[in-house]
């Protein structure tokens, strides 16, 4: 059944060379789309910092090395339990997707790493939101909320961040 389930799925797809490419990211395109987010974001030579839903956001970047951050300060890690460094391991594994929690500078970080390069404008966005709601979702959910297993009112109100600003990225 699964098996037949992916021979349909990649039959009835869209081969690549038809596909519409995306040009790959640059530092130019990547400060266009956070500008699309949030039009007060502050560029810099290495990176951008803006806010989303009240929460801070930094991304550096390395085009020599192929390489970007979005990073979200969560928290100093000096009062952190052993419960909650187990519980944040574990949202790492099932909860937190493409987003990460980490620790760097004695400080409790959301993150999402990325090759700069291949980065596409629906990935950014989704990285972002992600990392949002990982900081937002600490101490309750531990979640990203790009997928989310079980009933109630969480997924949607989660699911909601990364819709508004898939929404917003869609002209660019």
């Amino acid at each position: 059944m699964f098996r037949a389930m992916i021979t349909a799925a990649l039959l009835t797809a869209t081969p690549l060379a038809a596909q519409e490419a995306e040009p790959h990211m640059t530092m130019e395109r990547l400060a266009e789309i956070v500008q699309v987010l949030d039009e007060d974001a502050n560029v810099t030579p290495n990176g951008l910092e803006f806010v989303i839903d009240d929460v801070p956001v930094l991304i550096v970047a390395d085009v020599r090395a192929n390489r970007m951050r979005a990073m979200v300060p969560i928290s100093s890690v000096e009062g952190m339990t052993s419960e909650e460094m187990e519980r944040v391991l574990q949202a790492n594994f099932d909860s937190a997707l493409d987003a990460r929690y980490a620790i760097a500078m004695g400080r409790l970080w959301g993150v999402f790493i990325h090759p700069l390069r291949e980065l596409e404008r629906d990935q950014l966005i989704s990285g972002i939101a992600q990392t949002v709601n990982v900081a937002q979702t600490y101490g309750s959910l531990y979640t990203s909320g790009a997928a989310q297993f079980g009933a109630g009112d969480s997924s949607g109100l989660q699911a909601q961040l990364l819709e508004e600003l898939l929404e917003k990225g869609q002209d660019i």
